[in-house]
């Protein structure tokens, strides 16, 4: 069974994690104001060069979360979108 309590200790409140974090819903959020995303919608918004924190407008996607999350994120097997 997941225990979500220590995982959120060990990993998620991390401050780098927090940041990668808030740089996604932010990311989300200027997507939905342009009117590509709407909240329920299945979509996940994608950063191409694999980077949460990088929000420029040409290294956003939309995609499916099926799409976007099928593959592993490493540092050497880079996202391919």
């Amino acid at each position: 069974m997941r225990n979500y309590g220590s995982e959120y200790k060990r990993y998620q409140k991390q401050s780098t994690q927090k940041k990668n974090r808030a740089s996604r819903n932010a990311a989300r959020n200027l997507l939905m104001k342009q009117g590509k995303v709407r909240k329920g919608d299945g979509k996940d918004v994608a950063h191409r060069n694999g980077n949460p924190r990088d929000n420029r407008p040409k290294n956003l996607a939309v995609s499916s979360k099926r799409a976007n999350r099928s593959f592993r994120r490493t540092r050497t097997a880079r996202k391919a979108i």
